[in-house]
């Protein structure tokens, strides 16, 4: 029988994960040096070792279902652009995504525990992790349906930037016009779909911010209080989607091409690549003198 003792000694002495640890007693009888041959064979051990390593490179990836109901944007990270740009790792992105079609999870832990091919989605990440010798982490997901709308997602750089838009209207280029919106939001980052959107406190502190700005020059009080209004309206046009001036036609607004494509946007979503992540510091010094002493 396998203890929980059992398990918390593999695993101080490999690093690997509590059920990697526990599974590999089961399969071997409860042999702890056994287990420690499993896991270094399954190179989970390698995989534990590689977990505290920083993984701040990766792909967005999108896959939209045919008849655009069903979509999802993912991001999947490991250490270094050097992968990122593999086939494989960009195969294994795709079979992430697919995996989040297939079995609708609602959070990265449970996508963790979906099954692919007998495996679970966590296990495959492990043997990545062990195969290509980078930690690896899927960061994000969001899975859009819709009955009503329509679907569509843009990738832009090679996967450093993606969108994903849901779009309704009686245009029959409805999915034309989605994909411009889509390329819209990658190009201008936009925040939220209209200013009615934004939230009162987020008005309101951008409103104290900019009546300071404008103190701070000198102005009066009723003339600052005129600044702020029309530096407000500035501020809407950058962080409102409808209000951008639309990139294929900078002299009209989303919303001017959205009104004559009969065309409504409810909802976005933008990852790029990496953003939050702290990214890899070299010390090239560090590094030379590293391997001096080897």
């Amino acid at each position: 029988m396998v203890t929980a003792a059992m398990v918390k000694e593999l695993r101080e002495r490999t690093g690997a994960g509590m059920m990697d640890c526990k599974k590999a007693l089961e399969e071997t009888g409860g042999d702890l040096e056994k287990a420690i041959e499993y896991l270094r064979e399954k190179g989970l051990a390698a995989a534990a070792k590689k977990a505290g390593r920083i993984a701040a490179e990766g792909l967005v990836a999108a896959n939209v279902e045919a008849g655009n109901k069903r979509a999802v944007l993912v991001e999947v990270n490991c250490e270094t652009d050097f992968v990122a740009k593999t086939e494989e790792f960009g195969t294994f992105v795709n079979t992430v995504a697919e995996a989040i079609l297939e079995n609708s999870p609602s959070t990265v832990e449970d996508l963790l525990q979906m099954q692919v091919d007998g495996k679970t989605v966590g296990e495959l990440v492990t043997e990545k992790i062990a195969k290509i010798g980078e930690n690896m982490s899927i960061r994000r997901f969001e899975l859009y349906e819709t009955t009503e709308g329509a679907l569509e997602a843009y990738i832009h750089g090679a996967g450093r930037i993606g969108v994903l838009v849901e779009v309704t209207g009686n245009a029959g280029d409805l999915l034309e016009t989605a994909k411009d919106v889509a390329m819209q939001v990658a190009a201008s980052r936009p925040e939220y779909v209209t200013r009615e959107q934004v939230p009162a406190e987020m008005v309101e502190k951008e409103r104290e911010i900019l009546k300071v700005q404008a103190m701070n020059e000198g102005k009066p009080e009723n003339i600052a209080e005129k600044m702020v209004t029309g530096r407000l309206e500035k501020f809407f046009k950058e962080i409102c989607l409808v209000e951008q001036p639309f990139i294929r036609e900078p002299d009209i607004s989303v919303q001017k091409m959205l009104d004559q494509k009969q065309v409504k946007v409810l909802r976005f979503v933008r990852y790029e690549m990496g953003e939050g992540l702290q990214k890899r510091e070299t010390d090239l010094a560090a590094e030379v003198a590293a391997l001096q002493k080897c």
